[in-house]
């Protein structure tokens, strides 16, 4: 098997799974992309099993510690084990992401299932390659009814791949609802954003809504409504949601006439909303896309997550609520929590932490693999100005 060593000081010695380019001495055998490679060190001993891009900065991604093949047995198996953990997690499987990447053993394959329906991405040329093995696996375990390969991720094009959407295997499940804590959503796994919902905030949204009852809540970034809808539901006085994307506003208009509540829907730039709003809320939501996806844009997205911290504390007063969210991994929970303390020193705000946010148990977190941790999120109580 052709592979890699690996050179000294590299941190797949300390237990990550990933090589970059730069920690590589050489290679042996003629690797090709996409291919399964073996990994050494630079005494010849064996680190493992890897799938290998030379056009990817990540050059290899270690799947195994032992010499492992990608054929149909091996991903029936990883497969098998991520779905076993799901169902013995509290959360509904068949409503969850079930196959996570690095975290459940096969780099670059995501899952989400909706049902009897999947929605499937390779964010990895070696994923992409073998696909229609996957596809076969997929079909043995869960025998769904409909697989949507949703091959449009940014991601992709750092693997060299191009992004597509298809219907993959069975019909069109077209637009239908699914039911998550008590509240119903439409979704369209072909032609709605990303794969359906945000599976990563449906535990959150549950734990926003106890502070919701009686209090006038502004949700932003809300995409399909998912903290409007389970304040509105806990019993929240009055519910305002803003995004800048049409779809989405109208996405959430239709799960709030799906579920009989009562949502003021606006569709505009959140940043500008909050430069103009006037202070009426008790409770504001933050919960933006990724501001980067690299060290390179870090401190301009830092720089973006303290204007709307800002603007969003000075429209609260003593008592009011603020929850916000930060969904990328290079902005570490230190640096999130030291930026909203700067957005309030600036705004004369106090704040008392109430809650804190991860993502849910069906996206685990790998104690080796750091990227796998990338949800935080906190909830403060305004306790007074200064």
């Amino acid at each position: 098997m052709a592979g890699l060593i690996i050179a000294p000081r590299a941190r797949i010695f300390h237990g990550h799974d990933w090589v970059y380019a730069t920690e590589v001495k050489k290679s042996f055998g003629d690797p090709q992309p996409g291919d399964v490679i073996t990994l050494k060190d630079f005494r010849d001993r064996p680190l493992g099993t890897a799938i290998f891009n030379p056009h990817s900065q990540i050059i290899a991604r270690r799947f195994s510690r032992r010499r492992q093949d990608l054929d149909l047995e091996f991903f029936t198996r990883r497969i098998q084990q991520a779905v076993s953990y799901r169902e013995s997690l509290p959360l509904d499987a068949r409503l969850c992401r079930m196959v996570w990447s690095e975290s459940d053993g096969i780099p670059g394959l995501i899952v989400d299932r909706y049902g009897d329906h999947l929605v499937m991405q390779t964010l990895t040329l070696a994923m992409d390659q073998r696909k229609d093995i996957i596809k076969q696996a997929l079909i043995d375990v869960l025998a769904p009814h409909s697989i949507v390969l949703r091959n449009d991720s940014p991601i992709r094009r750092a693997e060299g791949l191009e992004l597509e959407v298809t219907l993959f295997h069975g019909e069109n499940p077209g637009v239908f609802a699914v039911s998550a804590n008590g509240i119903e959503y439409e979704v369209d796994l072909l032609d709605g954003q990303k794969t359906g919902l945000y599976l990563d905030q449906l535990q959150a949204h549950g734990e926003l809504a106890r502070f919701a009852k009686g209090k006038r809540v502004l949700d932003c970034f809300t995409n399909q409504g998912g903290f409007a809808l389970a304040c509105a539901k806990a019993g929240a006085a009055a519910v305002t949601a803003v995004d800048i994307s049409a779809s989405a506003c109208d996405s959430t208009r239709a799960n709030a006439k799906r579920n009989e509540v009562a949502i003021e829907v606006i569709e505009a730039n959140v940043f500008d909303f909050l430069k103009e709003a006037e202070p009426n809320y008790d409770l504001i939501v933050l919960d933006p896309p990724s501001f980067t996806r690299n060290k390179k844009t870090l401190t301009d997205a830092m720089r973006g997550y303290k204007e709307i911290h800002l603007r969003a504390l000075k429209l609260l007063e003593k008592g009011g609520i603020l929850s916000t969210y930060c969904c990328s991994h290079h902005a570490s929970r230190g640096m999130f929590l030291e930026n909203i303390a700067e957005a309030a020193n600036d705004a004369k705000k106090s704040l008392r932490l109430i809650a804190t946010h991860t993502q849910r148990g069906d996206h685990p977190v790998m104690l080796h693999l750091p990227e796998t941790e990338y949800l935080k999120g906190f909830t403060f109580e305004v306790v007074g100005t200064r």
